[in-house]
């Protein structure tokens, strides 16, 4: 099979394949090198997958600009030869003693063929390649498409609509069909112009709801991001490029890197990001996922946890180092390629000769001494490029510089992932001489912690201004809220005055100096703990209102138990309307109980005249208006809703069997 497919191939154009493959072993290690120094410089996920997918499409087309390349090449030469063979030169003269010894049929002169034949089996490879990696992809999307079209049982309501809401908050307008089902186990983005999003059912029983809109999320920002798209394009590079590792290194950046982005995505949309890290915590085993689809638990979830959480890891502190690897990985590869072009592209020698079309007399040369040749390639890398690459590698000095200059701030005694940590988030002793100065003392890690919050000395004492002497994970902590001293100042005028654990939970609930006031306004007059217990329960000072408008008057604790018990205004005005004025407490244990104006109706029609605690002991002991009218049935007359009572629970009018 591929001898027929190298048979349709020129022998021209089957040599310019096969140099073409071998200069992409310099080029690929060179564009490789690229990026890995590129995405070190890089902070944010969107910056570092954005240069990994650059490269790539850099990769695809490397080829096909060489390619382009020696076959321009090709053309000059035979240009140049069949002149020479139209004027008699002496090239044709001295190998073939006269221009008609030519064959006028050749558009230029006969060259080595049998030098260009020892490339075929090259060439030939690479075309069973290309075949084998094509079929394997072919069959895992003809799989794909086989799971898709299997996944017929859509999600519940309450789910859909959850799925729905962040589809409209992410701004997507395609229509997303929701699945649920056995066939994967772990959520999943399937397909490209129709996807479906699939929510297994140990994704729906196993995580919460905030899990499980994190989740929804990041699969939704697969679809929004056109990741199924890159994703074939990859699939495509690497069965063309299989043959070279740093194509396969690079679709691995890429799609660890778009993981990462689809992370931040989710985070940002429904926050919580510790929640999102238990959730990528109970995925870790859930892998049963096919290698085409876009799944929420694919690539390296370690290190996507301690991303999540904000957690430095090994590899991400390696960075710097890496850099001087990829410099000198890009000055060998360009030293090496310019090596290559030098033997791939030296003058053509015809049957003994050396051939150049501007030269109007040829000398006849050994085969082993060709002369190069004056026609160089437009890809040809030139030496002098490497040593400015080379100089950019980081000397010794610089880093015993930093070590010494730390020492002198008063941070000794590192260990390397410390150094290179600080180094890459920019701790620099004027840095730590600042945070000296207002009497912190933070090591390594905290001074990492610090940059990575942009904590800054400024920040620190304009809370220590407000009264605060917070520690440094109280002030990690305040920063990750944003918590500034507006803030605070705003809590402190509305006459709260919390300690620094209270302020961070009055933030992480979103309770707001305007917040407070409202409810002061109200009448209501909460502490810190009261407040945030208030806003979780999503009390708002319009209920506060209400309720004070039917004559309660609750403190904090009641308004957080009546809003947990659901007792609303309409309730209550319901309740008062059959005659009974319940308080707060009262409202909350009927309400428990599941007592209802049509309850207390129904037991003042059969002739009681109940209180609140009447009503709430008939409720607890099941006693109805058909148990009422069966005891009269019996003849039982004049009973109190004591005595009917008694009869419930002694279970007097029940039918018993005979002894």
């Amino acid at each position: 099979m591929m001898n027929i497919l190298t048979s349709w191939l020129s022998p021209g154009l089957m040599h310019a394949v096969a140099w073409t493959l071998l200069h992409f072993l310099w080029q690929g290690a060179a564009l490789a090198a690229l990026a890995a120094a590129s995405m070190a410089f890089c902070s944010r996920a969107s910056a570092r997958y954005a240069i990994a997918l650059t490269v790539l499409v850099m990769m695809l087309a490397a080829p096909v600009v060489t390619l382009l390349s020696i076959r321009q090449i090709q053309s000059i030469t035979d240009r140049g030869s069949a002149d020479n063979w139209r004027s008699g030169s002496p090239v044709d003269l001295a190998v073939n003693g006269s221009p008609g010894a030519v064959d006028p049929r050749a558009p230029g002169l006969r060259r080595n063929l049998s030098s260009w034949n020892s490339f075929s089996w090259l060439v030939e490879a690479w075309l069973a390649g290309v075949a084998f990696f094509s079929l394997r992809s072919a069959g895992g999307f003809l799989l794909l498409e086989r799971q898709r079209r299997k996944l017929s049982s859509n999600v519940n309501v309450r789910i859909l609509e959850m799925c729905q809401t962040l589809q409209r908050r992410l701004g997507l307008k395609w229509a997303i069909r929701y699945c649920e089902g056995e066939g994967l186990q772990a959520p999943a983005v399937i397909g490209w112009f129709r996807p479906v999003v699939f929510l297994p059912l140990r994704a729906l029983t196993g995580l919460s709801q905030e899990q499980l809109e994190l989740v929804v999320a990041h699969e939704l920002a697969h679809i929004q991001r056109l990741d199924p798209f890159v994703n074939v394009f990859q699939v495509v590079v690497e069965a063309l490029l299989f043959y070279h590792p740093a194509v396969w290194w690079l679709n691995r950046r890429i799609r660890a890197e778009r993981e990462h982005c689809c992370d931040d995505l989710a985070i940002s949309l429904c926050g919580n990001a510790v929640e999102y890290a238990r959730a990528l915590t109970l995925m870790e085993e859930w892998r049963s996922v096919p290698v085409l689809a876009m799944a929420v638990n694919r690539g390296p979830l370690t290190e996507r946890i301690l991303r999540v959480l904000g957690l430095r890891t090994l590899g991400a502190g390696m960075r710097g180092i890496g850099i001087t690897g990829s410099v000198v990985c890009l000055t060998a590869a360009l030293f090496a390629g310019n090596a290559l072009v030098g033997i791939a592209h030296a003058r053509p020698v015809i049957s003994g000769m050396a051939f150049s079309p501007q030269a109007a007399q040829a000398e006849p040369v050994s085969p082993q001494e060709p002369k190069p040749s004056p026609v160089r390639p437009a890809s040809s890398a030139q030496p002098a490029a490497a040593p400015p690459l080379a100089a950019t590698a980081t000397p010794a000095t610089t880093a015993t510089s930093y070590i010494d200059a730390m020492k002198a701030a008063g941070i000794g005694d590192l260990t390397i992932d410390e150094l290179v940590a600080m180094k890459i988030q920019g701790v620099t002793p004027e840095y730590v001489r600042e945070l000296h100065d207002q009497g912190l003392h933070p090591d390594a890690d905290t001074l990492v912690a610090f940059r990575v919050q942009n904590v800054t000395a400024a920040y620190i004492q304009e809370l220590r201004g407000l009264g605060f002497n917070p520690g440094p994970d109280e002030i990690i902590a305040f920063k990750v809220q944003n918590v500034n001293a507006d803030y605070v100042r705003g809590l402190k005028e509305a006459g709260i005055q919390p300690n620094p654990d209270e302020i961070i939970a009055l933030k992480v609930q979103g309770v707001t100096p305007a917040y407070i006031k409202e409810l002061r306004a109200a009448g209501l007059n909460p502490d810190a703990d009261e407040l945030i217990a208030m806003k979780v329960q999503g009390i708002t000072a319009a209920y506060v209102h209400d309720l004070r408008e039917l004559g309660l008057k609750p403190d904090g604790d009641d308004l957080v138990g009546m809003k947990v018990q659901g007792v609303s205004p309409e309730y209550v005005r319901e309740i008062q309307a059959t005659g009974l004025k319940p308080g707060g407490d009262d409202l909350i244990a009927m309400r428990v109980q599941g007592v209802t104006a049509d309850f207390i109706k129904a037991l003042q029609s059969a002739g009681f005249k109940v209180d609140i605690d009447d009503v709430v002991s008939a409720k607890v002991q099941g006693l109805t208006p058909e148990f009422i009218e069966k005891a009269r049935q019996h003849g039982f007359k004049n009973l109190d809703l004591d005595k009917l009572i008694e009869l419930k629970r002694l279970n007097i009018l029940e039918p018993h069997a005979d002894i």
